[in-house]
């Protein structure tokens, strides 16, 4: 097979083909990234015993050993299915059918930008929690993978060779039509500080401090420019310590905070494509299109983190099947807006939900025992919480414990008040809409037909209250979305409302009245 062949053509279904050779250049690299913290380990175990080569032989290993990855992957796109086989002891056979994928994700990193390459995930009908369902190209050209992304989504026609040089008297394809919905507004910056995605940096920079110190034996905050800092910190006077260092953690998420939100969302734009499809293009030094099937789009979530919402920004997340959900880079390909103006964030979810008026439709507040028992969960929390902090100040710790130990208490009756203010729920225009939540308020509006059955749930406590919380389970997203406190009553004429008949083989009462859509 000729090297400069990287998608294969849908009629050579016999055949397996090897993705990009200048991915022996990307392979190593990004293996020896990947191992640095064990490699400082053995480079300062080796220089303890006077070996300063056992870095670099390490390194080496690691570089040679990544190199089996491209001379044991192959794949093979047939008219049914894409099939990619991979493994050096193991070997493991992953096949999709094409009329199963529902994404496609094409990221290219800064390696792969400077080469001319992208790393293409290809995403069935899961949630892809845990990274299962996924099919993985790391090594095709930028032009392949965009020929690849429309083939496989948009069922055009069947996928063609794609060489590095362009053959003379190349039929011209058709440039597919893309409608702008959103794009990045630099003023959107300034909600990055309340994000506190920094604190995800500072915990993988603590992670990978303890590695290393695991690794090595050596205490960095010991050793080096930081002993200074320590030494100084431990001279001060305990509340001048506390005050220094809160303040720079402050300064330090803040900053970490905008820096992440430039890299993650710079020049990000929101499209619509003629195919059916929503792309959605982000990223400074990594670049990143995920593209979701509209047909596979059954809602949209309006995140608020408590910072964020006391500044008047929210972001829009797609509810769809194949899209993973969570936190990090990889796991970031739901977002449809990035941390803005809630009124944007509202605007851009009725959008791409066709207009709905769900997204912004008044909820049905929860009855007075749920307000109740929103404000007994904060204030017994609170009281552990603080109870906990006597102990520990009363077997010989600070007295600072105890007094950090009471915020909490201070702002646990907001707290629960708060909580209970985002309880809401609706079905309107054929979505149900849910509310809850106060440290991340969420409003999903999801689509009646995506429901697939409920969880009813009642706890201990729940019960003495006569509370009952109301579970719509799905395919798409997080697959199960909450209706917390509610009446069991009301749990089970909403539920029939929105999926009719499905709870009638539980009822005593065959046919309950059913409650207002909204007010």
């Amino acid at each position: 097979m000729s090297t400069t062949a990287l998608v294969p053509t849908v009629a050579d279904d016999a055949t397996w083909h090897r993705l990009s050779p200048r991915m022996l250049l990307v392979h190593p690299v990004t293996e020896v990234i990947r191992a640095i913290p064990a490699l400082i380990g053995v480079f300062l175990a080796g220089t303890s015993q006077g070996n300063h080569w056992w870095g670099v032989i390490g390194a080496g290993v690691v570089a040679v050993l990544s190199l089996s990855r491209w001379f044991t992957t192959r794949l093979r796109i047939t008219p049914e299915q894409v099939q990619l086989r991979k493994g050096l002891l193991r070997r493991t056979t992953i096949a999709t059918k094409r009329d199963r994928i529902r994404t496609v994700d094409v990221t290219s990193h800064l390696l792969h930008r400077v080469l001319g390459l992208a790393r293409v995930v290809i995403g069935t009908g899961t949630s892809d929690r845990k990274g299962g369902g996924r099919i993985i190209l790391d090594g095709l050209s930028v032009e392949a993978a965009t020929t690849l992304r429309d083939d496989l989504l948009h069922r055009t026609t069947p996928a063609i060779d794609v060489s590095l040089v362009k053959r003379p008297q190349e039929e011209p394809r058709d440039v597919p039509q893309l409608r702008e919905i959103a794009r990045l507004d630099r003023a959107w910056i300034r909600y990055a500080p309340f994000t506190l995605s920094g604190v995800v940096t500072g915990l993988v920079i603590w992670g990978f401090y303890w590695r290393v110190q695991g690794e090595s034996g050596v205490d960095l905050l010991r050793s080096g420019p930081l002993r200074s800092v320590t030494s100084t910190l431990d001279r001060m006077p305990t509340a001048a310590a506390v005050l220094v260092v809160a303040a720079a953690v402050v300064l330090f998420v803040a900053i970490s905070s905008t820096v992440g939100y430039i890299l993650a969302y710079w020049n990000f734009r929101l499209s619509r494509h003629d195919g059916g499809t929503l792309q959605v293009t982000r990223g400074l030094i990594t670049t990143r299109a995920t593209s979701i099937e509209r047909r596979r789009l059954v809602g949209a979530e309006i995140s608020e983190a408590l910072l964020l919402r006391s500044v008047g920004g929210a972001r829009a997340l797609a509810v769809a099947t194949g899209l993973r959900v969570g936190w990090g880079a990889e796991r970031g390909g739901e977002v449809l807006l990035p941390p803005a103006p809630h009124a944007e964030a509202e605007g851009v979810a009725a959008i791409v939900l066709d207009g709905t008026p769900a997204v912004t439709a008044p909820l049905r507040r929860h009855g007075a025992n749920a307000r109740r028992r929103r404000l007994i969960r904060a204030v017994v929390s609170s009281v552990v919480i603080w109870g906990l902090a006597w102990i520990a100040y009363a077997v010989g710790g600070s007295f600072w414990l105890v007094i950090v130990g009471a915020v909490p208490l201070a702002g646990s009756v907001p707290l629960g008040l708060d909580r209970y203010r985002s309880l809401g729920h609706a079905l309107v225009d054929g979505y149900l809409v849910t509310r809850f939540g106060s440290l991340v308020r969420r409003r999903t509006v999801l689509a009646s037909e995506a429901v697939i059955g409920w969880n009813l749930r009642s706890t201990y406590f729940q019960r003495r209250l006569g509370l009952i919380t109301l579970t719509a389970t799905t395919a798409a997203g997080r697959q199960g979305y909450e209706i917390a406190d509610l009446d069991p009553t009301e749990a089970l004429a909403l539920a029939d409302a929105v999926v009719p008949d499905l709870l009638t083989q539980f009822r005593l009462d065959p046919h309950p009245a059913h409650p207002a859509t909204s007010s």
